[in-house]
């Protein structure tokens, strides 16, 4: 190895490196930590700035919100009703007797209403919003029905889920679409916006379309899941199950 030929170090260890050392580096890395530490000292010799608060705008933060009782609503929720605790509802939204809202749901009724019926069960992770129709005008509510089972981590957007109808895991339901009583979406689907599941048929695929209908004993398991569900909701609600957050300890023998 010729020792004589400088070294090519990195910039960032010449910065950090006794003036020995550099001396002991290539000439073009030191033209470069040179313009890099009068740069450092450009900016520690900056004045500070005073910067101007911002004006205020119509965003309501946690911190700025005023409630107006002719503006804003707030979540409503039948006593025997049971909603996760770290579930999210927001504004106008209402969820009806033995319904059930469960783990990591968000419910978000600011611009427009969100309805769950009686005996429904929106499971873990399902998101439910609206829209705000065009300019503001006309807004598209979610309304879910008595008796529906909405799977873990389905979405509806501004939809209509009727009475005793099903919606799969992982289902997509978009704006202006439905699901008619003692219709199913299967899970995965995705029901694009204005389509209409039909009574008895199941749909399937993304985008959903008519797969087969369905037979009674189908029909029959959507009022099962619902009733299942309501009286394990029950359960929650009385206290009869416990919840645990983070790391349950495990004592030792």
């Amino acid at each position: 190895r010729n020792e004589s030929k400088p070294r090519m170090w990195p910039t960032a260890l010449l910065l950090a490196a006794t003036p020995s050392v550099r001396a002991m580096a290539h000439p073009r890395l030191l033209r470069r930590s040179r313009l890099l530490r009068a740069a450092a000292g450009a900016l520690r010799a900056r004045p500070s700035v005073a910067f101007a608060p911002m004006p205020a705008t119509g965003v309501r933060t946690a911190a700025t919100q005023t409630p107006d009782p002719e503006k804003f609503s707030v979540p409503r929720v039948n006593p025997l009703a049971y909603v996760a605790p770290n579930a999210v509802l927001v504004e106008d939204v209402k969820v009806g007797e033995r319904s059930s809202i469960w783990y990591n749901c968000v419910l978000r009724g600011d611009v427009a209403a969100i309805r769950i019926g009686k005996r429904t069960n929106i499971q873990d992770g399902t998101i439910i919003h609206v829209a705000s129709g065009k300019n503001g005008k006309d807004p598209l509510n979610t309304v879910v029905g008595d008796g529906v089972t909405v799977g873990h981590m389905a979405l509806l957007h501004a939809c209509v889920i009727e009475d005793n109808a099903f919606v799969g895991m992982k289902a997509c339901v978009m704006d202006g679409a439905r699901v008619k009583s003692h219709g199913m979406l299967a899970a995965g689907s995705l029901l694009t916006a204005g389509k209409a599941v039909e009574s008895g048929e199941l749909w399937a695929g993304s985008p959903a379309k008519f797969f087969r209908k369905l037979s009674d004993d189908e029909i029959q398991a959507i009022y099962d899941s619902a009733e299942s569900y309501a009286s394990l909701s029950d359960n929650y609600r009385e206290g009869w199950v416990k919840e645990t957050y983070g790391s349950p300890h495990t004592p030792k023998d």
